[in-house]
């Protein structure tokens, strides 16, 4: 924290827009806001120490960049560990495979699960499979994720990582593995979050990297009778404190009418969590306190950062209870969670009588080569909690060509950020913000 403070310093005493000599924004400071937290906190999986030290950034850094109000809201979440894992082939050929504990996942015995293994090329053939096909079997889930520009492929195959250990147990398997949720070639394993039925038995559930998922299932071609051993020290300990950490611009008119702009805190514990959701957060807090450089906005702009996204949407569910009686007082909420490639599109979800104004703020954002979408965004996972109790979206969606290379994988890191690229997601949150903050217009008409 003390690498940035000198920077924020200097940019809260200089004026950046004056009469006499106009200076230009900080275009690099959400940049540095995302190096600053991946560097000096690094993962930050919810419950954890990390997590913890997150929530002490964040509220530092709020105050230094000049918010006018900060504060943390308390909630009670999960905390889960991984330990150590291994995964190899005992017979015909043996060796090793890269794997992953997926998130909120139960551990093995002690001495591992020696099973043979069952394959599967998605999640449906394994709900219609019989009992006799997988009874004391290891189930391998091998469905491949195809890159796109929007992520469109991602709710194709993310449910094998969801739901693959609920129906496995359900006929009688010993284990679950998966074929990674992600797009890269590279030797990495992809975590994420996994679900158990309380009426299901609880099985270990992992993740295997893509080349390792080819090489399994090449195995089992030439030997179908092959055998496994799973070795998984994972733990569930008792529940866990964390917070949301919010920040205010007042808005000068109207200050009871709030834009929310949200990104997650969190991240998963195998990378720095630079992509996911590191850039969100450099961008949403960068976008308020440089507008408030610009001048008061009317309205109020409300900066969350939300806790433990990763593990289920348990800060934004957090932050909806919390703030029920005040949601008609939103007019407006976005979040920035899906990498840092450029953005492309603008999309809102607006009531039709709102909509010649999602085309000025669309005037605003097309000579940074950002093009119309349509009117059913969906705004953010965090936000989509909002979005479902009537708050108003839109959707500044990002290229995601490469994001799932990276994704929950000990790959994303600062390295995978392009200044330039975050540049432009940065103008564009301030375009589309300041708009909305400086407008009357109540979108859900």
């Amino acid at each position: 924290m003390n690498s940035l403070k000198p920077l924020l310093l200097s940019l809260l005493l200089s004026p950046l827009l004056s009469q006499a000599n106009p200076k230009p924004l900080n275009e690099q400071l959400a940049y540095q806001l995302t190096e600053s937290l991946t560097t000096e906190v690094g993962p930050r999986l919810a419950g954890s120490p990390g997590d913890r030290a997150s929530v002490a950034w964040a509220t530092k850094n709020l105050q230094a960049l000049g918010f006018d109000k900060v504060w943390t809201e308390e909630f009670v979440t999960p905390y889960w560990q991984r330990g150590q894992a291994r995964l190899e082939i005992l017979s015909p050929y043996p060796q090793s495979l890269v794997l992953t504990a997926l998130g909120g996942s139960v551990g093995t015995p002690a001495n591992g699960i020696d099973a043979s293994i069952v394959m599967f090329d998605s999640l449906e053939a394994l709900i219609a499979a019989k009992p006799e096909q997988v009874k004391d079997k290891i189930v391998f889930i091998n469905k491949a994720m195809t890159k796109d520009k929007s992520g469109s492929q991602y709710g194709k195959v993310v449910g094998a990582r969801a739901k693959g250990a609920v129906e496995a147990a359900r006929l009688g398997a010993k284990a679950l593995i998966i074929r990674s949720v992600g797009t890269s070639s590279n030797r990495f394993a992809h975590t994420g979050k996994m679900t158990y039925d309380p009426a299901v038995p609880k099985i270990p559930a992992v993740a295997i990297s893509v080349p390792d998922a080819q090489q399994l299932a090449r195995v089992l071609t030439k030997a179908p009778e092959a055998k496994i051993k799973l070795q998984l020290d994972t733990q569930q300990t008792e529940d866990a404190v964390s917070h949301n950490v919010i920040g205010e611009i007042t808005g000068s008119e109207r200050p009871d009418e709030i834009v929310l702009i949200g990104a997650h805190l969190d991240s998963w514990d195998q990378g720095t969590g630079a992509l996911d959701d590191g850039a969100g957060v450099g961008l949403v807090m960068a976008t308020a306190a440089l507008i408030k450089q610009q001048g008061q906005p009317k309205r109020t702009i409300r900066v969350v950062l939300y806790g433990n996204e990763e593990g289920g949407l348990v800060g934004a569910r957090a932050y909806a209870a919390k703030h029920a009686k005040e949601l008609d007082k939103h007019v407006l909420a976005s979040e920035s969670d899906f990498g840092a490639g450029r953005i492309w599109q603008f999309s809102t979800k607006f009531g039709p009588k709102s909509l010649p104004f999602a085309a000025e703020i669309q005037r605003e954002l097309t000579p940074l080569q950002i093009q119309p979408g349509n009117n059913d965004a969906f705004g953010g996972p965090d936000v989509s909690v909002l979005k479902a109790l009537g708050v108003p979206v839109v959707s500044l969606e990002q290229d995601g060509s490469d994001y799932f290379d990276y994704h929950h994988t000990p790959n994303d890191t600062l390295d995978k950020i392009d200044p330039a690229a975050l540049q432009q997601n940065l103008q564009a949150w301030i375009r589309m913000t300041s708009k909305v903050a400086n407008s009357t217009i109540d979108f859900r008409k």
